[in-house]
C-alpha cells in the first residue's frame, strides 16, 4: 500500500514569493503562522511512532494584496529535540519511546520536553511556539528561527504539563492556560498572564487522577474544565522498570463520566462541579455565557473514547486507517441556578449534537471568542473516515448545517478565519487553508470568502506539507518580501 502523502517527512526550507491566483482582499496584510510535525524520521534510519512526535516546523504565509504575492517560509526548530534527533540521539516523545516514568517525571522537572509543534502564539511581545510541556520556545515571527527557551521562573504555582491551546479573553488581551502539577494530591493550577514571566494565579483544583486536557474552555467570568475520563494515576510514576510512552499511563475509566469544572476567575473558586457522560476530546472551540450568567455554553469537538490517540501512531495514519480520527461538534450547557451559583455538586450539564458528519480541527472567528457565535469552521472528515478530510466546513451552529468547499485540493488542513476589520456580519472576512493534491508535490494555501465560502485566491507552494496541526493569524507580521 502506498504511503500516505500528508505524513512524509519535509526536509526542505524554502523562503520563496508566490504568485497568488485571483485577488486577495486589501486588508489582508498581515500574516499566517501555522505550526505542525515537519519530519518523522531521521539521519540515521530511526523515526518516531506517532504523529504528535514529529519534529516542530514553522510555517509564514505574509499576505501582499498590492503586489498580489504571498511571501512565504517554512523552517525547522532548532530545538534540543531537534539536535538530538540529528545525532541520532531523540528518546520518545508523547508517544514515542520507553523509559522509567519516574526519570520522565525528572525529566519534566528539569528539562521538559522542548518539540513545541503544536501552535505558535503572542505572548506579551514575544512569539513562542507551543507544545504540551511548560517549555517554550521563543521564535521571530519574520525568519521564523527559534531565539531562546522559555520557561516560567517567577512564584504563581505551576506544573508538569500544560494545555496546549492558551485562551485570549477578548476584552483585555490576557491569556489564560491551565497547568497540571502531579503529586500525592495532583492539582489543575490556572493562571493569567500579560507575558512569559507575568503571570497571576487564578485558582487551583485538586484532583485524585489528572485527566489528559488538551485545552479548556474561557468566558468572561469562567474557567470551565473538561475532565475526560483519560486518567493518570501519579503512583505510576513511583514503579520500577521500565513502561511505554508518556501518554500509554493514562487509563480510560468511562465509570468516571466527564467531570466539567467551573472556576470563578475573579475568586478562584470551584462554583459548578456537574458530571456528563463518559467523551473524549482535544479541542473546545468557543464558550459564551446567557441567561444574564445563570448559564455556560460550550461547543467542543468529541470523539466516544480515547481510541483516537492510539488512531494517530503513523504505521495506521500512512496506510490510510483513520476510522476513528472523525468528530463530532457538540454543545454543552452548564445551568448554574437563576441566582448564578447552585451550590458546586447542584449545577448540571447538558449535551446536544450541533453536528456530527464528521468534523476535524474547529475554530470560531476571532471576533466571536467569549461570545456567543453562529459559524464554526472544521475540516470536513467523511463518516466512516477515508483517508482525511477531503474539504473543509462551515457549519451553522444554530441551524445545523454545513457549506462544505472541496476544491484546490484533495486533502485539506485546518480552517482560519479572520475578520474583516470593517465587516459587520459575524462571516464577513476570509478562511485560510492549506490543500494537499495527491500525486503532486505540492500543496496550495487557499484563500475562501467567509461569507460565500467560495474561494477567491490561491497559491501554490515550492513543496508538499505534510499535514500540520494549527495556526494563527498575525495581523502585525508584516514582510516586503522574501528573504
Amino acid at each position: 500500500m502506498a504511503q500516505h502523502p500528508g505524513f512524509h517527512s519535509l526536509h526542505d526550507e524554502v523562503a520563496a514569493s508566490l504568485s497568488v491566483e485571483g485577488s486577495l482582499p486589501p486588508w489582508l496584510t498581515g500574516s499566517l503562522i501555522r505550526n505542525g510535525p515537519g519530519a518523522f524520521s531521521f539521519p540515521d534510519g530511526s523515526a518516531v511512532d506517532h504523529w504528535f512526535d514529529g519534529l516542530a516546523m514553522l510555517y509564514r504565509f505574509t499576505f501582499d494584496p498590492e503586489g498580489g504575492e504571498v511571501h512565504y517560509r517554512n523552517r525547522f526548530l532548532r530545538t534540543e529535540a531537534y539536535e538530538a534527533a540529528r545525532a541520532g540521539e531523540f528518546d520518545g516523545g508523547f508517544a514515542t519511546g520507553e523509559t522509567t516514568l519516574r526519570s520522565r517525571l525528572a525529566t519534566f522537572l528539569t528539562s521538559p520536553y522542548d518539540n513545541t509543534n503544536i501552535i505558535v502564539e503572542r505572548v506579551g511581545e514575544e512569539f513562542l511556539a507551543l507544545t504540551e510541556s511548560p517549555r517554550w520556545i521563543a521564535v521571530d515571527p519574520n525568519s521564523l528561527t527559534m531565539t531562546g527557551h522559555v520557561t516560567y521562573d517567577g512564584s504563581a504555582p505551576t506544573g508538569q504539563l500544560s494545555c496546549a491551546h492558551l485562551k485570549r479573553d477578548p476584552a483585555t488581551g490576557r491569556l489564560l492556560n491551565v497547568a497540571t502539577e502531579f503529586g500525592r494530591t495532583s492539582k489543575y493550577h490556572i493562571y493569567a498572564m500579560d507575558g512569559p514571566q507575568d503571570r497571576v494565579h487564578v485558582g487551583t483544583v485538586e484532583t485524585d487522577k489528572p485527566a489528559y486536557m488538551h485545552s479548556f474552555a474561557l468566558t468572561p467570568r469562567y474557567v470551565v474544565l473538561t475532565e475526560f475520563p483519560l486518567r493518570l494515576d501519579p503512583r505510576r510514576f513511583l514503579k520500577p522498570g521500565r513502561q511505554g510512552p508518556f501518554i500509554e499511563q493514562f487509563e480510560w475509566e468511562p465509570d468516571r463520566g466527564t467531570r466539567v469544572v467551573v472556576v470563578d476567575r475573579t475568586t478562584g473558586e470551584t462554583v459548578a462541579t456537574p458530571t456528563a457522560e463518559p467523551i473524549f476530546g482535544f479541542h473546545h472551540v468557543n464558550a459564551f455565557e446567557r441567561a444574564g450568567g445563570s448559564e455556560i455554553v460550550f461547543d467542543l469537538e468529541t470523539v466516544p473514547d480515547a481510541t483516537t490517540i492510539d488512531s494517530l501512531y503513523l504505521d495506521e495514519l500512512r496506510a490510510g486507517e483513520l476510522d476513528t480520527l472523525a468528530g463530532r461538534l457538540d454543545r454543552f450547557t452548564i445551568s448554574l441556578g437563576g441566582d448564578g451559583r447552585y451550590g458546586p455538586g447542584d449545577a448540571t450539564v447538558e449535551r446536544a449534537t450541533v453536528y456530527d458528519d464528521g468534523t476535524a480541527l474547529p475554530t470560531v472567528s476571532p471576533a466571536r471568542w467569549c461570545r456567543s457565535h453562529r459559524y464554526v469552521y472544521a475540516m470536513s472528515m467523511d463518516q466512516p473516515a477515508s483517508g482525511w478530510a477531503h474539504g473543509v466546513l462551515k457549519i451553522d451552529a444554530e441551524a445545523g448545517d454545513a457549506v462544505e468547499h472541496r476544491s484546490g485540493g484533495d486533502y485539506f488542513g485546518e480552517p482560519i478565519f479572520v475578520p474583516d476589520p470593517d465587516g459587520d456580519a459575524e462571516d464577513d472576512g476570509v478562511v485560510l487553508t492549506v490543500a494537499l493534491e495527491d500525486g503532486a508535490d505540492a500543496s496550495r494555501l487557499i484563500v475562501l470568502d467567509g461569507s460565500t465560502f467560495e474561494e477567491r485566491a490561491r497559491a501554490t507552494l515550492p513543496h508538499q506539507v505534510p499535514f500540520d496541526f494549527h495556526g494563527r493569524y498575525f495581523p502585525g507580521v508584516r514582510v516586503a518580501g522574501s528573504e
